[in-house]
């Protein structure tokens, strides 16, 4: 039996079933909003947690992110949670559209600082009427309606921060407002997220984090999307996807195959909870899913 191998049966045997959780963005095309919702119905199966709808920069999805948590909330099981940003928007009309989730039935929120519109290395600038941050958005949000709220942490810090000091003291403020645990960044190393835990815990923050699982298969994607957002893409991770840009196939089976070693590793150091980038994609998610012990609790969604 291989190590990986090993690993994975251990976790399982110990654990039984890890809580999940997923992601998905609203979708531009009728094509894709089919796609989103057959990734819906699968993993339903799963009894996720909750699912995040992401929120594009500026509020460029505002409309379509609302109408997916709306139909999430009518038509599955699931506790859609959708993302918020401080970006191009001020206090009242961000909440309005807290005022709206929560007449819609959403009672999570992820509340997120939101990129630059020029992008990660540009200034920040927030709006003159609007929440300077994420800490402020969680005390806003708070003050509208009851929300559960999580947040965004970075086991290999927020490419902005200016030290690992000033990003555990962010973290702290969101809590301090209200904020109950902290999602991550997608990351490849399971020693960064578990030296961040450390990080935490040397520092007194006893809220829960997430860790943020990217199952990807397209690895030139996955280098531009790591760029964007500071996280390290491994060198063996390159050398395994090597040569493959041709063979779809075999990449979902290396994708499943690490990504499934990554949450055994985790598992094996305590990790009870994943929440998977899914790309609205359900089959890869599903394998891994399947491989580390999550089973199907119910039905398919009709």
């Amino acid at each position: 039996m291989s190590a990986t191998h090993n690993l994975i049966a251990e976790a399982a045997e110990r654990l039984g079933s890890p809580r999940v959780s997923f992601e998905f963005f609203p979708p531009k095309t009728e094509a894709l909003e089919t796609q989103l919702w057959e990734a819906i119905r699968k993993l339903d199966r799963l009894a996720p947690s909750f699912v995040s709808v992401t929120y594009g920069a500026g509020g460029s999805t505002r409309d379509r992110t609302h109408r997916t948590v709306a139909r999430i909330v009518a038509e599955t099981t699931m506790k859609p949670a959708a993302h918020l940003t401080c970006v191009g928007a001020s206090r009242a009309d961000v909440d309005d559209v807290l005022r709206d989730y929560w007449q819609a039935g959403v009672r999570h929120i992820v509340a997120l600082r939101g990129d630059p519109p020029g992008g990660l290395g540009t200034p920040f600038a927030p709006h003159p009427e609007g929440y300077a941050n994420a800490a402020e958005l969680v005390t806003g949000a708070r003050r509208v309606a009851d929300f559960e709220i999580s947040v965004a942490v970075h086991p290999e810090k927020h490419p902005n921060s200016p030290s690992w000091d000033a990003e555990i003291d962010n973290f702290k403020r969101k809590l301090d407002a209200g904020a109950a645990r902290g999602v991550s960044q997608f990351f490849f190393d399971a020693d960064v997220f578990l030296a961040f835990r450390d990080r935490l815990a040397r520092a007194g923050v006893t809220a829960p984090i997430v860790p943020g699982i990217m199952p990807v298969t397209n690895y030139r994607g996955l280098v531009k999307m790591a760029q964007g957002c500071g996280a390290r893409v491994p060198r063996w991770l390159s050398t395994i996807f090597d040569g493959l840009d041709d063979d779809p196939e075999t990449r979902r089976l290396v994708a499943a195959a690490t990504t499934a070693e990554l949450c055994a590793r985790l598992s094996a150091e305590g990790v009870e909870d994943f929440h998977f980038y899914t790309l609205n994609r359900a089959d890869l998610t599903l394998a891994i899913c399947r491989i580390v012990g999550v089973r199907v609790a119910k039905e398919a969604t009709p």
